[in-house]
């Protein structure tokens, strides 16, 4: 828990307009808690009047949002040593960055001359692997500075939001936002900041969490696909390609599944059942889970072939 983050008030929020249709009329949706770090506060998630998009209103300031990604983010935590566990922790970070690059080689023959760009790269292991498997030139763009990491040598590094870079005239063979973009405060400029970035028949490869999933009918408002206060908008399938369509982006394939293991959200969706907003101990479970995955191992083979927590998405200039 951030013991240093308060309860938001009027000063720490903003009223959004819906990042599709740009209409404030809204109903109330679902609330969710800090299930990650046990913070105060409850958050609202509205679903748009005009458009049916489901996003968060009122929301934290992007000032107000920093202190919820710092070294105690889940996706930022630096420790590795997990004792006898080490081996199995690493394998399952690995296993991440091998399904990402088994999902862009379906669709993007990568060599020394391309160009790719990963939008929210966080520590950026992803493209270490994409530079060192391709010889593609590689740049990475993310909210927090992570760039100290050692694996990053090669790897272009770039602080702060996609929208506020200046890339001149250069354009990429592929673009990818792994969990990025619920994240996003200007989803629809940073999509047409992506388009235009695009190269002749470049690809863009979105994976974000599923609304229209198994998992959320489960949970509710505990299925970690909320992640409040962070996450901005919740999509479904149908909201993720109306998105697309009016950044000027085109659709071209599918995926009811992404990189990211549906298991995970399974999991922690039971636990936040249980810790009811009180914040996640990842020392306390990473047993359970490890021992969880191997159990459940024979259901989540089929995870590609059910609509469980995922979906991912290949794009292209329209």
């Amino acid at each position: 828990m951030n013991s240093h983050i308060s309860l938001p008030d009027a000063a720490t929020l903003e009223t959004p307009d819906c990042p599709i249709c740009e209409s404030r009329r809204n109903a109330a949706f679902i609330e969710g808690e800090d299930d990650l770090g046990g913070n105060p506060g409850r958050f609202t998630f509205v679903t748009c009047t005009d458009c049916g998009l489901v996003y968060q209103s009122p929301r934290l300031t992007i000032d107000a949002i920093k202190p919820y990604y710092d070294e105690e983010y889940i996706a930022h935590r630096k420790k590795s040593n997990w004792g006898v566990l080490t081996s199995f922790y690493e394998w399952a970070m690995g296993k991440l960055d091998r399904e990402k690059m088994a999902i862009v080689g379906k669709v993007a023959d990568l060599g020394p001359g391309a160009k790719v760009l990963d939008v929210g790269c966080g520590a950026g292991s992803f493209l270490a692997m994409v530079r060192s498997r391709t010889g593609a030139k590689c740049t990475g763009v993310d909210f927090e500075d992570m760039s100290g990491q050692p694996w990053l040598e090669g790897v272009e590094y770039r602080h702060g939001t996609l929208c506020a870079q200046d890339f001149g005239d250069e354009k990429f063979d592929l673009i990818t936002m792994w969990h990025f973009l619920e994240h996003d405060y200007e989803p629809r400029a940073t999509l047409e900041a992506c388009r235009n970035m695009l190269a002749p028949g470049g690809k863009l490869v979105i994976e974000v969490p599923r609304l229209d999933s198994l998992s959320f009918r489960i949970f509710g408002d505990r299925w970690p696909g909320l992640q409040a206060p962070q996450h901005t908008m919740l999509l479904d399938k149908a909201h993720l390609n109306t998105l697309l369509n009016v950044a000027g982006l085109r659709s071209t394939l599918h995926h009811s599944y992404g990189a990211f293991p549906a298991y995970f959200y399974f999991f922690l969706g039971s636990v936040f059942k249980v810790q009811k907003g009180k914040g996640l101990n990842f020392n306390s479970v990473i047993y359970p889970y490890f021992l969880g995955q191997v159990l459940t191992l024979p259901v989540f083979l089929f995870e590609k072939r059910l609509n469980l927590a995922m979906q991912t998405v290949v794009c292209e200039q329209a």
